[in-house]
């Protein structure tokens, strides 16, 4: 049973983290779009910040502590499609580090990318999560 309600948070903490992952980027297609210093782009900083801070990062954390106990429990680490499932989960994490990065250069006003690029970053989640979908539950290898 125990490992059921390990399971349920888990996936509570994934929808947290890939909503989070989804919007940030969209927040920045936004704010990069505005000039440094003004008033929208003042709320977007806040909107940035919080969104890293009281759900992304968070929702990272409860989402690999509760797999990591998904994974000794269920002797998954053994599977093929584990080790592939934990590179790409590396590479999201990767992803949200350097979107936390993106929040502290945005803060500081020093962003020197277009709203093009973020709209392009913007699916690199959406890829890495299909794909990590398709292995828990097809498993095909």
């Amino acid at each position: 049973m125990l490992y059921l309600w390990i399971k349920a948070g888990h996936v509570v903490a994934i929808i947290a983290w890939m909503a989070a992952m989804l919007y940030l980027p969209r927040l920045f297609v936004y704010h990069s779009a505005l000039p440094a210093g003004s008033p929208q782009g003042e709320t977007f900083k806040v909107m940035e910040r919080r969104l890293l801070k009281a759900i992304m990062t968070p929702a990272m954390i409860a989402t690999w502590v509760l797999g990591i106990a998904l994974v000794v429990m269920s002797g998954a680490y053994t599977q093929g499609w584990m080790h592939a499932k934990f590179a790409l989960v590396l590479a999201m994490s990767g992803l949200h580090g350097w979107f936390a990065r993106m929040v502290k250069d945005f803060a500081a006003d020093r962003n020197a990318r277009a709203p093009r690029f973020f709209r392009i970053v913007n699916e690199v989640p959406t890829l890495l999560m299909i794909a990590i979908v398709i292995l828990v539950i097809v498993k095909p290898f």
